[in-house]
């Protein structure tokens, strides 16, 4: 595998199974969702080492690679979340590897979750340190925790190049043809931002709405 590359003190894995899993993130994910995707494992392994916080890094790296590839042509599904999609690509990716069913449930719910906050950051390590590294990469959450110098190093190995304006079109195009899955998350504004004149279903209606008498 040759030497580690060690980016603001986080050693990058280079097992075979990253490898891999890294292979297919080029493959089948843009440029913007590999630098987004690298940023968030780095952002994430920081926070648990600043914290003292025992996480496997194999783990956390695989369910960051894989956290946005359920937006892909190549993964996503007609009918379920993307983040489910992304969860369940890993969950096949690590069965293949020999891992334990306990460490593949890990895996899934750190994807699956990592756009629910209130709920990610009370979980696992590996679910809550994803979830942080999203957000601190996607809404800047923790910004202000993240030395000046780790900063410059980690975007000088996975630059942003205009993430702010390209990332929600890139969201959206995920699940533009499956706008329904976005109900009850945080995906939903995607769709009211890009859709013109988008009406979200509304959980109260849902309510007044059903079949019941009382």
């Amino acid at each position: 595998m040759g030497t580690a590359k060690i980016i603001a003190g986080i050693k990058m894995p280079d097992s075979a199974m990253t490898s891999q899993a890294t292979e297919l993130l080029r493959e089948y994910g843009s440029e913007l969702l590999y630098n987004h995707s690298l940023r968030t494992f780095l952002f994430a392994a920081l926070n648990g080492q600043q914290n003292n916080i025992q996480f496997d890094t194999e783990l956390l790296y695989v369910s960051a690679v894989f956290h946005d590839l359920g937006l892909t042509s190549h993964y996503r599904s007609e009918d379920k979340r993307f983040e489910v999609d992304g969860a369940n690509a890993a969950r096949d990716f690590l069965s293949g590897h020999g891992v334990s069913p306990q460490m593949l449930q890990l895996v899934w719910d750190a994807i699956a979750l990592h756009t629910s906050p209130g709920i990610a950051e009370y979980k696992e390590p590996e679910v809550a340190l994803l979830n942080y590294g999203v957000a601190l990469d996607v809404v800047g959450k923790g910004y202000e925790k993240l030395l000046e110098s780790d900063r410059h190093e980690i975007l000088g190995q996975f630059p942003r190049d205009g993430f702010k304006k390209n990332i929600i079109p890139t969201f959206f195009d995920g699940f533009k043809h499956k706008p329904h899955t976005t109900y009850g998350s945080i995906n939903a504004d995607i769709c009211a931002c890009m859709i013109p004149g988008y009406q979200r279903k509304d959980f109260c209606d849902s309510i007044l709405q059903s079949p019941w008498l009382d």
